[in-house]
């Protein structure tokens, strides 16, 4: 049996700090000590905060090193090992890792919509099962309903993939994310380099494959989260009525609200809300729409998710610590609230029986810096 004892920690539990230290066996968490005693062969965490592994359940991440530049096809087994590294880094132990289904394949301005899901999750996979990848890697599926591909892209994946989320996504265009035409010209037109009429064209185009497949795309999705036994998410709830609608297919996770009026109603449905640790650390949301820091002051936050930068997870939660003068509830941000929002019951709290999935942190200038990973008690 391998037994290594981390002491001298603060650490983070599920309702408190406390000095202390944690004895881990073979990969799980079997005691936990009050104080500050360091025994002989333990590692003296210096004071330093011990907190559960971070739990990434959205993350554009692996994409980035994907297409690191326009145009530029990287080895996808290279960028999964690279992203891999980056979290583990970064303190994120458990990732799903949010791969698009449903491509736009006729011509015209969505020249990167092209399919890539399947292929991409067959090598990661592949890398899993070979022991390459230090962090624990599951599916998220974000399904397009604004596309042309999406019932066949969905129907490619099995039980055996590991898809633990499947996510409503929905981009037409003066909608949601968009509401404000101005902010997804500035994005569409910035990413693609269109023209005014190519914009034009753009908008029309989403707006024509939203009426002719979205509710035919959004039942699919649905159905195939409950056949796959995922969790289903919302994305980019604005109104009431759409929460009720998201609550209606079994949502149980709502991403990135863009209103208070959406997050609020997310509460009355019993649906956990995230929103981007981007969002919080810029102070404001890119696109116009609520902060997540309103939010958080509200009391409609329960989860953050790095989004596209994976430093961000650990950054934001720190932000929220200051916020809510409580470390132990901000924490519970990236770790509790995601592991419980997912339904994974082995991991995201420092408790005796779980997991141990930790990391090592310290502030400096109020800022995190952090020095060590684990997963399942190996240091990664």
């Amino acid at each position: 049996m391998s037994t290594t004892i981390l002491a001298n920690a603060r650490l983070i539990l599920p309702d408190t700090e406390t000095p202390g230290s944690l004895v881990i066996e073979d990969g799980t968490i079997t005691e936990i000590r009050r104080g500050e005693d360091v025994p002989a062969g333990a590692i003296n965490c210096g004071g330093d905060y011990l907190a559960p592994g971070m739990i990434e359940l959205h993350t554009d991440n692996l994409e980035r090193h994907m297409r690191p530049r326009p145009g530029v096809d990287w080895p996808h087994a290279a960028a999964i090992i690279a992203h891999d590294a980056e979290l583990a880094g970064c303190g994120i132990t458990t990732v799903f890792d949010a791969m698009r289904v449903g491509s736009v394949v006729s011509d015209g301005p969505d020249q990167d919509y092209e399919k890539y899901a399947r292929e991409l999750a067959h090598e990661l996979i592949d890398l899993r099962r070979q022991g390459a990848l230090r962090i624990s890697h599951l599916l998220h599926l974000r399904a397009e309903v604004c596309s042309e591909t999406l019932i066949a892209e969905l129907d490619e994946f099995g039980p055996d993939d590991r898809v633990g989320i499947i996510s409503l996504m929905d981009h037409t265009p003066g909608q949601r994310q968009f509401r404000d035409i101005s902010k997804l010209a500035q994005y569409v037109q910035g990413r693609y380099k269109l023209s005014d009429a190519a914009f034009a064209e753009h908008v029309a185009r989403m707006k024509a494959l939203r009426d002719r497949y979205g509710d035919a795309h959004e039942a699919a999705a649905v159905e195939v989260a409950h056949r796959l036994g995922a969790v289903l998410a919302s994305h980019d709830d604005t109104t009431a009525e759409h929460v009720a609608r998201s609550a209606g297919h079994g949502v149980r996770l709502a991403e990135f609200p863009t209103t208070l009026e959406a997050a609020a109603a997310c509460n009355d449905h019993a649906i956990m809300v995230m929103m981007g640790a981007p969002n919080l650390i810029r102070g404001g949301s890119h696109s116009g729409n609520v902060s997540a820091a309103t939010l958080a002051q509200a009391g409609h936050l329960d989860i953050l998710s790095s989004d596209y930068v994976p430093s961000g997870l650990i950054g934001g939660a720190i932000i929220l610590a200051g916020l809510w003068q409580d470390m132990a509830r901000a924490i519970a941000t990236v770790t509790a609230n995601p592991a419980r929002a997912a339904g994974l019951a082995d991991r995201g709290r420092i408790e005796t029986g779980l997991r141990a999935d930790l990391m090592r942190f310290r502030l400096v200038a109020k800022r995190p810096v952090m020095r060590e990973t684990w997963v399942r008690g190996e240091r990664v």
